[in-house]
């Protein structure tokens, strides 16, 4: 026999229905109690200001004043009273004697009677209002006085509106607020059914226990997920981004959610990526210190359409590339020194079997010495292994290219220098990278012009202070200040790119990118300024303290 189930709790959706629901009904009654109480004492209020009104302009008349100094002030005031009573909507109009004799009443039998309520202060001369219980029942009444231009009150006015009348205004008004009443508590049940039920389809069902857990592991799985994770809402703000992404965009510590992407002070290049509406697949970005692999994917959610993107990081992957891309340059140059090499031995040979030794033996000789030479000067001046192998192999490449690389009288660079926390890779990439551009900036021109005189690239590699100080100029046609501020961007190039290309060429307007990246990473710094041999020249410092600074 099954176990009877235990009834699963109420939906989130349906608990707040039914606490707005006895909210509604809670505010709409006491809004109705409260509604009905000041109505009755602004409609004893109305009265009162209503009778004071109509006794003070009885009081008033010059008709009444004279009537009352008549032999009969009754014959004469009884229709003038009725008719007061009629058009100012007062249930009685009392014109009395000092002593309180009425000559007028709303019941003509009552007549000659004495007036029932208080009179003392209107004999005083003053008006003054009351609620007294008089031969019409309770009423709010005013007694205001008849005066001479002496002074003398010659005779008194009462006008009134029984508390009948005003019950039964009272009510009236009641009634209508009761209809409004209902027709808001009906118009909030409905309002807060379709806005429960629109919660209920969004929640799915779930209770708050169900959402709450599932928030914990929502959390749970942002924080443990390694790679980048950003969600942008219709607007283009930041609806959510986990810490990879914090991490990976350099947003460590700010608060960011609720900000547009345009503020969050990225590369204009991944800020448009991030911006556009379009679907982006691994699409290469580099910010200040990494290298970044972007997806977006537009994603629709009712009436706004928002964006969800992942960030990987390959900032390792793009050094190892860049390291991959100098033993190609080493082995490229390796070929063409085997290539001259050969060329150089079926020269000696030749002029062997001409018969012509000594003129072998002098230009075996001359090109050994250019060669040692070169080596010499970059050993003596280098003593770290790998700049000066890059430099050898540079030097190399320069010359098949037909560029002279010379190093600066001050290059110097002991072995030990380089502190562990500056990476001989970050080394590479600066150095290998400015090298590259110079040769190509002094060498021949992809559209066939020809190169200067004498195309050189000179090196400068030492210690400035505090900091490892490394420049590389050349000879050839420079930069113009707006180049110079567009050249360390992703994608930017001397070099005609392909006519099917976004950005430049493969393997091309990544260098200087990268060249900032790793001075970045290491705290260091990168100019762009003109250089002695007439082109340009880029200067890297980068501290050789071991804390960045």
């Amino acid at each position: 026999m099954r176990p009877p189930r235990l009834p699963r709790p109420r939906s989130l959706a349906g608990q707040l229905f039914a606490v707005q629901i006895a909210l509604v009904a809670a505010v709409v009654a006491g809004c109705a109690a409260f509604a009905y109480f000041s109505d009755r004492a602004e409609a004893e209020r109305a009265a009162r200001r209503e009778a004071t009104a109509a006794a003070t302009a009885v009081a008033a008349s010059p008709a009444v004043r004279s009537a009352v100094r008549g032999p009969d002030p009754a014959r004469e005031l009884q229709p003038y009273a009725e008719r007061v009573r009629h058009d100012t909507g007062v249930d009685f109009v009392t014109i009395m004697s000092p002593r309180g004799v009425r000559w007028t009443h709303p019941d003509p039998s009552r007549i000659g009677e004495t007036f029932l309520g208080h009179t003392g202060p209107a004999l005083g001369g003053r008006v003054f209002s009351e609620t007294y219980t008089g031969t019409l029942g309770p009423s709010v009444r005013a007694v205001a006085p008849v005066q001479e231009p002496d002074g003398r009150v010659t005779a008194l006015v009462s006008a009134g509106i029984t508390v009948d009348t005003i019950s039964a205004q009272i009510r009236r008004q009641f009634a209508a607020l009761l209809g409004v009443a209902l027709a808001v508590l009906a118009a909030g049940g409905a309002g807060t059914y379709l806005l429960n039920a629109r919660l209920r389809r969004h929640t799915h069902g779930m209770n708050a226990a169900e959402l709450a857990r599932m928030h914990d592991y929502h959390q749970a799985a942002l924080h443990a997920v390694r790679e980048g994770l950003l969600m942008l809402d219709g607007e283009r703000r930041v609806a959510l981004v986990n810490d990879g992404g914090r991490e990976l965009l350099g947003l460590r510590g700010a608060d960011v959610v609720g900000r547009s992407v345009a503020e969050l002070g990225l590369p204009e290049p991944l800020t448009r990526a991030l911006l556009a509406p379009e679907r982006r697949v691994d699409e290469l970005h580099l910010t200040d210190e990494r290298t970044l692999v972007v997806n977006t994917s537009p994603v629709s959610g009712g009436e706004r359409r928002g964006t969800v993107v992942t960030l990987r990081d390959h900032t390792e992957l793009t050094a190892l590339s860049g390291e991959l891309d100098s033993v190609r340059g080493f082995a490229e140059a390796l070929r063409a020194q085997a290539h001259e090499a050969a060329n150089r031995l079926h020269t000696v040979v030749s002029l062997i079997e001409l018969g012509r030794a000594d003129e072998a033996v002098g230009f075996a000789t001359a090109e050994l010495e250019l060669s040692q030479a070169l080596t010499d000067e970059v050993v003596a001046a280098v003593a770290e292994p790998v700049l000066a192998a890059l430099l050898l192999g540079k030097a190399a490449h320069a010359a098949e290219r037909g560029v002279e690389l010379l190093l600066t009288a001050d290059t110097t660079v002991d072995d030990g220098l380089l502190p562990p926390a500056l990476p001989t890779r970050d080394l590479v990439t600066v150095l290998g990278n400015l090298v590259d551009n110079a040769v190509d900036a002094a060498g021949p021109r992809p559209d066939g012009d020809r190169a200067p005189a004498a195309p050189r690239v000179s090196v400068t590699v030492r210690p400035d202070g505090d900091d490892l100080l490394l420049r590389v100029g050349d000879s050839g046609p420079g930069l113009s200040p707006e180049e110079a501020d567009e050249a360390f961007r992703r994608g930017w190039t001397t070099k005609a790119p392909a006519p099917d290309a976004p950005f430049a060429p493969h393997g091309r307007g990544l260098g200087l990118a990268l060249v900032r990246q790793a001075a970045v990473r290491n705290g260091g710094t990168v100019a762009v300024g003109r250089s002695p041999l007439g082109g340009a020249e880029f200067t890297v410092r980068l501290p050789l303290r071991g804390d960045g600074s």
